[in-house]
């Protein structure tokens, strides 16, 4: 077996620059060249590879083992699920599902930019973000906020910001996916340990949502908006999480959220209304913004349907009552002697198990299809759709796990962790730091997660913290970074007036993105000193 080297170049400093390449390059080729994703984490997962092979003397025939069973990983655990997660969204759009749901929820809000913004911004996004990620939240919310008189720059922001809490669970959960498959951590206690989290983080964007389009009056008078918003969010998020894994959070969360502000809109109303900016405007009470959406109670409910089919099969199938998802297959893996823990392994392992949560997507579609009559013509369009839009997504899911997989094999991500584990307790800082910059860079939390996420696990085993703390700070960290990704920023302008000036967008939501990281930073502290229990493992 081999064994890893905690410190092959003879000076811990040196090593530990050293195994920083790999990351500091990929910064360089996302950040600094605006290189494609998937090109950029091939380049980076080749020089990992050879620092592996020259520098830790990872030996070649079990670091090509750890690059495929890695890369294999990301096809069937990440890849897979968002892929059809995406086939069934684009479903939605092909079969005018999605645009019936639309027109409905756009009737149900006032005229008062409050409601709109926590309706759509907040409860709407995170539906969009649990059901396809990857900046279509603010593709689709932005237009809908520009309608209702907000400048384009800052309807971007509002859905930047309000797609802040919902991306740990995005895409059908494929970042807390990927961070159990590097970390090797009980998918459902992760989904668990995230949840908590991002329950305490949920709690602020409505107030500041509230803030960026009516001031501060307009926030003391629209105040139960953004309690009603947040803790209805929460209300579904949180035990989903808990009992249900990370499947289905947002989508729950928003449904359960938008039960919650039409319950409030019924018995209360802002005494004023106001337009963007604060402004007030002549309405009367329970006036809508729009023409009456003209849906028949059928139409609607064909609106629902695909959402409602999603929910019970993801339900039925991945539950913990369920024995599908523990189904394997094929068991492949290599090991290497730990050079941190005297006696222990490090295993790098595909395990093929069929019926994932990307099965249970794909079975849920099917159904979709067969209830709404979609033919074959659109079902080719739809597949031609999905491939041009994902098709680059596919590859990153392939090489960044690959890197991640050869990252932790070789002992660099060990090398790594050791030398930051000198900060002592101080790093419970830059957890949450290290998500915010590797997705803001890279785009992408689902790779910020493959890539840092068994490092993080490494330092806390080291420092002796809760040991799902680091990891989940980590994913929450990225969630944050999400407004000024540029590959994030580039799909959510492109329905805007700012397409390929994804800068300005960026430079304009900077400011309130770092004040929701100081807030996680307060929140991994507080995590860390008095209530450790939230993110330790089962026992």
């Amino acid at each position: 077996m081999f064994t890893q080297i905690l410190d092959p170049t003879g000076n811990l400093f040196v090593t530990w620059l050293v195994a920083l390449i790999p990351v500091v390059l990929l910064l360089f080729l996302l950040a600094g060249l605006r290189m494609s994703a998937w090109l950029a984490v091939l380049i980076g997962s080749v020089v990992t590879f050879l620092l592996g092979l020259w520098v830790w003397k990872m030996p070649l025939e079990d670091g090509l083992l750890a690059y495929v069973y890695g890369s294999a990983t990301g096809v069937w655990n990440v890849d897979w699920i968002t892929f059809w997660g995406v086939i069934l969204f684009n479903t939605l759009v092909a079969t005018g599902a999605f645009e019936k749901l639309r027109r409905w929820l756009i009737q149900q809000g006032t005229r008062d930019v409050r409601v709109q913004t926590i309706l759509f911004a907040w409860a709407f996004g995170a539906l969009l973000e649990g059901l396809v990620g990857f900046g279509y939240p603010w593709a689709f919310v932005a237009p809908i906020l520009i309608t209702l008189g907000i400048p384009a720059l800052d309807a971007i922001r509002i859905a930047a910001i309000a797609n802040n809490a919902p991306v740990s669970y995005g895409a059908l959960g494929a970042p807390i996916i990927a961070l159990a498959a590097v970390t090797g951590m009980p998918l459902l206690a992760l989904a668990a340990s995230v949840g908590k989290i991002v329950a305490i983080l949920a709690l602020l964007p409505p107030w500041i949502l509230l803030y960026l389009v009516s001031g501060k009056e307009g926030m003391k008078g629209g105040w139960p908006l953004a309690v009603v918003g947040s803790l209805g969010y929460v209300a579904g998020q949180l035990p989903t999480s808990i009992y249900l894994g990370p499947y289905l959070p947002d989508v729950i969360g928003s449904i359960v959220c938008f039960a919650c502000l039409l319950m409030l809109l019924k018995i209360w109303q802002p005494s004023q209304t106001l337009g963007y900016g604060g402004v007030p405007v002549a309405a009367r009470a329970g006036d809508v913004t729009t023409e009456a959406h003209g849906l028949s109670s059928t139409e609607i409910f064909e609106g629902w349907l695909p959402i409602l089919v999603l929910i019970v099969v993801v339900v039925a199938w991945t539950g913990p009552w369920s024995p599908l998802p523990g189904i394997t297959w094929l068991h492949l893996a290599v090991s290497a002697a730990s050079s941190l823990t005297p006696g222990a392994t490090i295993t790098t392992a595909f395990d093929f198990k069929p019926f994932v949560g990307g099965s249970a997507i794909l079975a849920s579609w099917i159904v979709v299809v067969l209830l709404m009559g979609v033919n074959m013509h659109q079902i080719r369009d739809i597949f031609a759709k999905t491939w041009s839009q994902m098709w680059g997504a596919c590859l990153v899911g392939v090489f960044i796990f690959g890197l991640a997989y050869v990252f932790n094999y070789s002992g660099m991500a060990g090398s790594l962790a050791s030398a930051f584990s000198k900060m002592g307790a101080a790093f419970i800082i830059v957890a949450p730091l290290l998500g915010f910059i590797g997705v803001a860079l890279s785009g992408s939390n689902t790779s910020t997660n493959a890539m840092f996420g068994k490092f993080q696990a490494l330092v806390g085993q080291l420092l002796g913290f809760p040991l799902m703390l680091l990891p989940t700070l980590n994913s929450v960290g990225a969630e944050i970074g999400k407004p000024i990704a540029p590959q994030t920023a580039s799909v959510g302008v492109s329905t805007s007036e700012f397409v390929r000036n994804e800068g300005e967008v960026i430079r304009h939501n900077f400011g309130w993105t770092i004040v929701l990281l100081v807030y996680l930073v307060l929140i991994g502290v507080a995590c860390y000193f008095f209530f450790p229990d939230i993110a330790a493992l089962p026992k």
